[in-house]
């Protein structure tokens, strides 16, 4: 390290103690610092990366009895003078600072006697080098590869698609087909990632994320992995009672019973007939609605009347009037 630097540089700053700390001071700070700021925990900040070079810098200095001495009667004569290499026959104020430095560190400009002292090729002096793994610091710090960024892309299939699964071919710019399997039972909004389908990078491809957008159904709708499906039925059957046919995602259609008295808005389950996934299995929902006719034929209209005079002592917004009152 050239004399210079050791006059411009305030190491017992740059870890933090003050200039009577011990070695063992000077030692629990450097450990702090550069497990801080360690590249291996820090990839890719370069800020990070200086101050440990500098944390490394001043603990090199420190943590020698020789050098510190050394860098201190430095720090006490020099001040902020600057250097200047000498030249054969040179003369002056320039010489006379080299001549005390020259003689400090044993004839030699600018190093430390005894030479440099020794790193790893963690970056860190050997008695460090248990605290990161021993590997991978400056002075050989390489960072580890990484795999190039993934690309992004969204796609809309049927409802029937997201049902039973699908294959779907994105085109690229340049023409180039990309297939996209879509597994069963994906929701609205799933992402499906293609391997090695992003951009390239030191470590390989990234991915291709696709967004899957699911086109609503004219009488399914999706809940988890049950499917909502409403109903109609006649008011003699839900009054009376019936087993009504009820299509299903496969197309088939299976049997319900309507048990007699069924309110309109009332809900019935058929288990296991929804959503089928690899870990899952849903229902099938069936909502029934109370169909009233919007014309009656005379008969009809006759029936409808026998039965209102038939019931006219039922009151069904009686409960609701005495819930309202305050």
């Amino acid at each position: 390290m050239a004399s210079q630097d050791w006059v411009e540089k305030d190491f017992y700053k740059i870890l933090g103690v003050s200039k009577d700390a011990s070695d063992a001071d000077i030692k629990k700070a450097y450990r702090k610092l550069a497990r801080q700021y360690h590249p291996d925990t820090n990839s890719g900040d370069a800020k990070a990366e200086k101050t440990f070079k500098d944390v490394s810098e001043a603990y090199s200095v420190l943590s020698s009895k020789e050098d510190r001495e050394q860098y201190d009667a430095i720090r006490a004569m020099g001040g902020g003078a600057r250097f200047r290499a000498g030249g054969a026959g040179g003369q002056g104020a320039g010489n006379g600072f080299e001549d005390i430095f020259g003689d400090l560190f044993g004839g030699g400009r600018g190093a430390p006697r005894g030479g440099p002292q020794t790193f790893n090729g963690s970056g860190l002096p050997p008695e460090f080098a248990d605290l990161f793994g021993g590997g991978g610091g400056f002075g050989g710090y390489q960072p580890p590869a990484t795999k190039g960024a993934d690309r992004t892309a969204s796609t809309t299939i049927s409802f029937a698609g997201s049902i039973k699964g699908t294959k779907i071919g994105l085109r690229e710019p340049n023409g180039d087909v990309i297939d996209v399997r879509i597994p069963a039972g994906i929701k609205n909004g799933q992402k499906v990632r293609v391997r090695g389908k992003g951009q390239s990078g030191p470590a390989g491809a990234g991915d291709l994320v696709v967004t899957v957008n699911v086109k609503p159904h004219e009488v399914f709708v999706r809940d988890g992995n049950n499917i909502r499906i409403h109903v109609p039925v006649t008011f003699p059957e839900a009054a009376l009672g019936a087993d009504i046919g009820v299509p299903t995602l496969n197309g088939d259609t299976v049997k319900v019973r309507v048990p007699a008295g069924t309110p309109s808005g009332r809900t019935l389950r058929v288990k296991g007939a929804g959503v089928k996934t690899a870990k899952a299995e849903g229902d099938l929902l069936v909502t029934i609605d109370v169909a009233v006719p919007q014309k009656l034929t005379k008969e009809a209209e006759d029936a409808v009347r026998a039965f209102a005079a038939a019931t006219a002592d039922g009151d069904p917004r009686k409960a609701l009037k005495d819930k309202a009152k305050l």
